[in-house]
């Protein structure tokens, strides 16, 4: 047996399952993409009224409180602590969401989110030494948060739902 075969048809298996691996892996973030593309894009076939509460309940949810704000179907969490805080500094999150009436009976919702970073002092204080908390640091932009609009399409209109993953299994 010719060893310098057998190392390239073992170099060969290897190669093929690196790129089968790569593909899956761009297959899998085309899906996704796809899926809050079309999340981004729904107009819900149910009223304001209807939606709005599920909207605002996947927020609480997920720990976050809101602020007294406009009436109507728009509103603001708190800033909450998301992830651990670090010498690095500590991240914090807080969400805008709206609803918007498309005509009779139809709606989209939307979650726009806000990342605000506090960065900490330096860590060579004293024994004693108090610590203070650097500034805050604001993106000063919302950024639509597609995955959350995507959980709120999949909670609220479920067969809208599972026909666009349908649609995105076809996606290669």
């Amino acid at each position: 047996m010719n060893l310098s075969l057998t190392r390239r048809g073992a170099t060969a298996l290897l190669l093929l399952a690196a790129v089968s691996l790569t593909t899956a892996g761009c297959a899998g973030h085309r899906k996704e993409a796809f899926l809050h593309e079309k999340a981004r894009e729904h107009v819900y076939r149910k009223p304001i009224g209807e939606v709005w509460p599920q909207a605002v309940a996947l927020l609480k949810e997920k720990g976050y409180s809101f602020r007294a704000g406009k009436e109507g179907f728009e509103a603001q969490t708190e800033y909450k602590m998301e992830g651990a805080p670090s010498s690095l500094g500590t991240t914090y999150v807080a969400y805008l969401v709206r609803g918007i009436e498309k005509g009779p009976g139809q709606c989209s919702l939307e979650y726009w989110k806000r990342i605000s970073t506090e960065s900490r002092g330096a860590d060579n204080a004293g024994p004693g030494d108090r610590k203070e908390a650097g500034p805050r640091t604001d993106t000063g932009n919302f950024n639509r948060d597609e995955e959350l609009e995507w959980q709120l399409l999949q909670r609220v209109d479920v067969e809208s739902a599972s026909s666009l993953k349908a649609e995105s299994d076809k996606i290669q």
